[in-house]
């Protein structure tokens, strides 16, 4: 089956589309190669999926319509998981525009190249992120999410509501997957993780917002792709039960589906720090600062659903996460 998975060179992208050649899946990988962080780490994940001959890669923006229909006319399509995306709570504050072109215009392409070729499944990225001032915890997917706190929230947001438009209109099946904070191996270079790391080793300072008083779900990477591989074959239905005088947001008479995809189990920030400081034998340099616009205090997954409909259950703990990262980070700089 010929899968297309956009954002390919990215982090998620290339675990997902690794794992899905070892499953014997033809990916035909998509990306833009930005320079929003390094493009060597991005080029070099795609080295490392083009050593398998059922991967082919194509250097794609998907604001471009005309090339993203190419791709949907000759390829014969059946699935497409939309990962790509302009990423990042506090670059939001200062390029907006980018979060317009890539999470509005590319996903607004691929809505209409899934309806026009016959797609049988859309997974895309929602984030989060969408939850924004909402103090319910944990978060549930049927939980409202129409307060958001940054223009990246509001476009994940908004990329749900194009979906269900389309699910209802055009009866494609869409399933959007609300990310909680992903890391591991190959990681991106803009998150936390990475920089804390890589600023820890070096006995650079690394500075913790709101005076360090975050909890995060941190979800390892190997889970969330093994997530979406479980609902690779689970397409949204038509919920018979959706009441329309009480909504659930998180599913409809559409084929149309929202799922948390997390570790259920949020970690103190200051905890993550000091496993980090294990990890490497130093300590790190602390410069604590107030609360960063667009930020959220916590975040925690209720994956109740997705545990039901497709049993899903998170196994990396917070520790083995780290460690895999860490030396995977050593060997990856040198």
């Amino acid at each position: 089956m010929n899968i297309l998975v956009t954002g390919a060179a990215g982090f998620i992208g290339y675990h997902l589309s690794k794992h899905m050649l070892t499953l014997g899946y033809h990916v035909i990988g998509v990306d833009n190669l930005n320079e929003y962080y390094n493009v060597r780490l991005k080029l070099d994940r795609v080295k490392l999926l083009e050593t398998n001959t059922d991967f082919e890669f194509h250097k794609i923006d998907l604001t471009n319509r005309e090339k993203v229909n190419e791709i949907f006319k000759t390829k014969n399509i059946k699935i497409v998981v939309n990962l790509a995306a302009q990423a990042g709570v506090r670059y939001s504050l200062e390029n907006p525009h980018s979060y317009i072109d890539s999470n509005l215009v590319g996903f607004m392409n691929i809505l209409e190249a899934c309806r026009h070729y016959s797609v049988e499944h859309l997974i895309y990225a929602s984030s989060s992120s969408v939850y924004g001032a909402n103090r319910n915890i944990p978060f549930s997917s049927n939980d409202s999410v129409d307060h958001p706190v940054s223009l990246y929230a509001a476009t994940k947001k908004a990329n749900e509501l194009m979906a269900h438009t389309y699910s209802h209109l055009f009866n494609i099946p869409t399933t959007g997957l609300r990310f909680f904070t992903v890391y591991g191996p190959w990681g991106r270079p803009d998150m936390a993780y990475y920089s804390f790391t890589k600023n820890i080793i070096e006995e650079k300072t690394i500075k913790v917002f709101n005076n360090g008083e975050m909890r995060r779900d941190f979800t390892y990477i190997d889970d969330i792709v093994n997530g979406i591989i479980l609902l690779l074959d689970h397409p949204p239905k038509y919920n018979e039960h959706w009441d329309r005088q009480n909504p659930i947001p998180s599913s409809s008479y559409a084929p149309y589906k929202i799922y948390n995809i997390g570790n259920n189990q949020p970690v103190k920030l200051m905890d993550f720090i000091h496993t980090l400081e294990n990890l490497t034998g130093k300590k790190a340099k602390i410069e604590f600062a107030p609360m960063q616009p667009g930020d959220v205090k916590e975040t925690y997954a209720d994956i109740s659903d997705l545990q039901t409909d497709v049993g899903f259950y998170p196994q990396t703990s917070i520790d083995k996460g780290l460690s895999e990262f860490v030396d995977w980070y050593r060997e990856y700089n040198k």
